[in-house]
């Protein structure tokens, strides 16, 4: 299969450099397109006001990888990739090896997540793969499931371009529980700016936060529509699945599919009887 690999860590990263080797070793054909350098938590953010740079990197990975570093975003890198690098549409769009978990809301800000979702956005299968530990340097194990979920993908192909989002617990192989397909959870932190001064005697803020670990685990939204579609069986089954946050402390790999549709089903549903007029 033909892949392009992205990520928000930049060319440099231990995360992209793992999994672009892997799949190359695999007998895949990869070009890497990605930024040139660290541009975590960029969420879906594109560069409009000035101009895009991307340039050719030899000896960063195995010599069968093609690779380019760009200046812009990660979504600008698979934009660039589709629109201007590629002379034909990859069958996928990866990203990752993401340095830390993407779990429950934290999607919103990855630009991991983002540069997957743009791949989707074009019609093509994305997923996103997350190594859940910043500590940890070992992403042999979550390329290594990779390949084989490419593989899985490659013989059981999906009904639609989707989006599946990969989180690896960052513990041994043995203690890995498996795999579980999840729902998307729900992770809160409680923010705090740290007020500095720089050496010029100007004030700067500097976002720090603490994770919340025990946060109640929300309804899936979608039961609303999902019972309509389906019945009320499966809108149960569906709520009870586990989220992504919950799974991952059970040492799973978690595989959530996302969308980029974010109509709220349950606003949809209170508002349908407003009757509101313009004067």
């Amino acid at each position: 299969m033909h892949l392009l690999i992205s990520n928000d860590d930049g060319i440099f990263s231990l995360g992209i450099r793992t999994l672009a080797n892997t799949l190359a070793q695999a007998g895949h054909q990869i070009t890497v397109v990605c930024p040139d350098r660290e541009r975590s938590a960029t969420g879906h953010g594109l560069t409009l006001h000035k101009p895009i740079r991307a340039e050719q990197v030899e000896g960063v990975f195995q010599p069968s990888v093609t690779a380019w570093a760009c200046s812009g975003t990660p979504s600008d890198c698979v934009k660039l990739a589709l629109g201007a690098l590629l002379n034909n549409p990859p069958d996928m769009v990866l990203s990752g090896i993401n340095h830390g978990s993407n779990l429950g809301t934290d999607v919103l800000y990855s630009g991991t997540v983002s540069a997957a979702m743009e791949g989707v956005i074009e019609g093509v299968t994305g997923i996103a793969f997350s190594l859940t530990s910043f500590s940890s340097k070992d992403f042999q194990p979550a390329a290594n499931f990779a390949q084989r979920l490419v593989a899985y993908l490659s013989a059981n192909p999906l009904p639609q371009p989707m989006l599946l989002n990969v989180n690896v617990p960052a513990v041994p192989v043995e203690k890995i529980a498996g795999v579980a397909v999840t729902r998307q959870g729900l992770r809160r932190y409680i923010d705090q700016f740290e007020k500095r001064i720089d050496p010029r005697g100007k004030t700067y803020y500097w976002l720090a936060g603490e994770l919340l670990e025990d946060v109640p685990q929300p309804d899936l939204e979608l039961v609303v529509t999902s019972q309509t579609r389906l019945g009320e069986a499966s809108g149960t089954w569906l709520n009870q699945m586990m989220t992504d946050v919950q799974a991952i402390r059970q040492h799973y790999i978690t595989i959530t599919p996302l969308q980029y549709n974010l109509s709220c089903a349950h606003g949809l549903h209170h508002l349908r009887d407003w009757t509101l007029s313009v004067e």
